[in-house]
């Protein structure tokens, strides 16, 4: 055999050998189970196939190295027991909205929506570039867990409202489902806010235990037939402009894993992120369209003097909410920091552009 060729087979099967000295540790990564919980009744449009189609993602990525089982709110565990269910290591998971949890501390109202708070993209700039991630991190880790944005519904509608809403004084004595800290401006108004979950909604109203709800927006409104109860639906939503959904995990599971498979799941939780969003902007107009033409809802807009009675039930509001201790307003100093700024910026750039595109094409 000539030299040249014993050289060359000798450096291809050194080139073998070491490929598969790199390659063994990869396939002898150990499986990983995740017992994923959430708050959302299973294949419900948006939340639901969202939170679902992340857990599938996950796996998916992983060529089925990490192997994820969904349970849908009811079916493991109560929808509002999540997060304890994550929290004490029973499950690895959640997918929700973290505002259900503001009775445990009122900074995770935050990191899904307040009063008057952050749009889709003013929040995704707090949460990456204006330290929101930062604080949620902190507040999670008091409580063992580690988060982060899994999904968006976008600006929420007002509610269903039995009756029309022409003042403040309309709340009065109004019992309505509404979360969060939107719920507590409710209660400033003389309303009694109601905190429920979806699967629970349509019957409370239907029955009359509730008199007025709000939930997210056309798409998942329709498909909840809360126009058999009531015809007045008002928007815009005060008290959920930019509705973050969140993937919570359990801070020592989420602590064990490789730096690549934590990786892995934020990509996977900033995919869905996009995603989620962009199928209610997709879906949204046509289905208030058909609200509106096929079963006769009344689309309303809150007048001014409402508007600002919600300002200043809200200001009461947040002044409670810092007063609570010294991170609920760290986080709150840092959202408002974040919605002055980046505010401003979308007042002439978004804002501006969109008014002047429909003012010309007369939409």
């Amino acid at each position: 055999m000539k030299r040249r060729e014993i050289l060359k087979g000798g450096v291809a099967g050194g080139v073998a050998a070491a490929a598969a000295t790199v390659a063994a540790p990869a396939i002898a990564q150990e499986r990983i189970e995740i017992a994923m919980v959430s708050t959302w009744p299973r294949d419900f449009p948006g939340l639901g196939t969202g939170a679902q189609r992340f857990a599938k993602r996950i796996s998916d990525m992983s060529d089925g190295r990490i192997q994820v089982e969904y349970f849908a709110g009811g079916e493991r565990v109560k929808a509002f027991d999540s997060f304890d269910e994550v929290a004490s290591g029973n499950a690895q998971m959640y997918h929700a909205a973290d505002y259900y949890w503001k009775g445990k501390h009122p900074g995770w109202a935050y990191f899904t929506s307040v009063p008057f708070g952050l749009t889709y993209t003013e929040m995704n700039a707090w949460i990456r570039f204006g330290g929101g991630q930062e604080l949620w991190d902190e507040l999670a880790a008091d409580f063992g867990l580690k988060n982060m944005m899994c999904g968006s519904t976008g600006v929420q509608m007002g509610g269903w409202f039995r009756k029309e809403i022409n003042s403040a004084d309309d709340f009065k004595g109004l019992k309505m489902r509404i979360p969060g800290l939107g719920g507590d401006v409710m209660a400033k108004l003389g309303a009694s806010p109601v905190s429920l979950p979806g699967s629970q909604i349509y019957e409370n109203l239907v029955s009359g235990s509730i008199d007025a709800t709000e939930w997210v927006g056309p798409w998942n409104d329709s498909f909840m037939k809360f126009y058999e109860a009531a015809k007045y639906y008002y928007y815009p939503g005060m008290h959920e402009p930019g509705s973050m959904l969140a993937a919570g995990a359990n801070k020592k599971f989420w602590d064990s894993l490789s730096k690549s498979d934590q990786y892995l799941i934020e990509a996977a939780a900033a995919m869905e992120n996009d995603v989620m969003m962009s199928e209610y902007n997709a879906k949204n107009g046509e289905a208030l369209a058909k609200l509106i033409t096929d079963q006769g809802v009344e689309l309303r807009e809150f007048n001014d003097d409402v508007y600002d009675s919600f300002g200043e039930a809200a200001d009461e509001v947040f002044d409670e909410v810092q007063s609570h201790d010294e991170l609920a307003k760290r986080i709150h100093e840092s959202f408002a920091k974040s919605r002055e700024q980046v505010g401003s910026w979308a007042k002439i750039s978004d804002q501006a552009y969109v008014a002047q595109r429909n003012r010309v094409l007369g939409l």
